[in-house]
């Protein structure tokens, strides 16, 4: 953990011994009382918390808020994949700033990916949790889920009217994304491993979406999302 991060203070601030954050504290940093540590709220503010004392009921501290986090002005639309892709793909999308995902089903994808344990249980927010503390940053993406493309398209509109909005395709696309002129903010929708059918292009199409490409090679859709993004940030000014 390169930051330890909290839903909401612990009461009296205390972090019980049964957390593995105080576990943390303890075993991994080896902190003494009158140490400091990165903390922070999640999406409300970060800072520094001072350890006032460690005893057998966990970590007392105190906490002085410094900053309020951000996160880049992007949406990623990523089309299922299987749990074990995805949960990489939560982690580094959080970790490079991602300030929305919208999970979608796609024609071409397995059905039974949008009722994964993953989601069912709320095991997402997990990944989402561990990639916002490996990027030292109290900042989640927020995620949303639609059952189709069309769902997540019109979730784009929604809440993202004035997006740039591309979308990523080894059939259709010509421009590299790396040449792309983008704006303030943008969209980037990545297919599923098969990728997107071509009902889906036109979906994609008749809704203004740019097709680009990441190079002549076809990616996986785990490996598109981080490089993508990252090519994407960079076009923005960002990375």
């Amino acid at each position: 953990m390169n930051m330890i991060l909290f839903e909401e203070l612990p009461q009296n601030c205390l972090i019980p011994a049964s957390d593995e954050r105080a576990n943390h504290i303890r075993e991994v940093l080896k902190l003494q009382k009158g140490d400091t540590f990165r903390m922070g709220i999640i999406n409300k503010s970060e800072g520094d918390g001072t350890i006032e004392a460690i005893t057998d009921e966990g970590v007392l501290f105190s906490y002085s808020p410094k900053t309020v986090p951000t996160m880049h002005p992007v949406t990623l639309l990523c089309a299922q994949v299987r749990p074990i892709c995805m949960k990489r793909i939560l982690r580094e999308a959080v970790s490079l700033g991602v300030q929305r995902i919208i999970l979608c089903g796609s024609d071409t994808g397995e059905k039974s990916y949008l009722s994964s344990n993953l989601y069912k249980t709320g095991e997402y927010k997990e990944y989402l949790l561990d990639g916002a503390m490996q990027a030292c940053h109290a900042g989640m993406s927020e995620v949303l889920f639609a059952n189709t493309a069309d769902g997540a398209i019109k979730m784009v509109r929604e809440n993202c009217p004035d997006s740039e909005l591309i979308v990523l395709d080894n059939v259709v696309g010509s421009v590299p994304l790396s040449t792309a002129s983008i704006g303030k903010s943008a969209v980037l929708a990545i297919g599923p491993e098969r990728g997107w059918s071509d009902r889906e292009r036109k979906l994609f199409s008749d809704a203004g979406y740019r097709p680009m490409l990441l190079g002549s090679r076809v990616l996986r859709t785990e490996t598109a999302c981080s490089a993508g993004v990252a090519v994407l940030l960079s076009r923005m000014g960002l990375l």
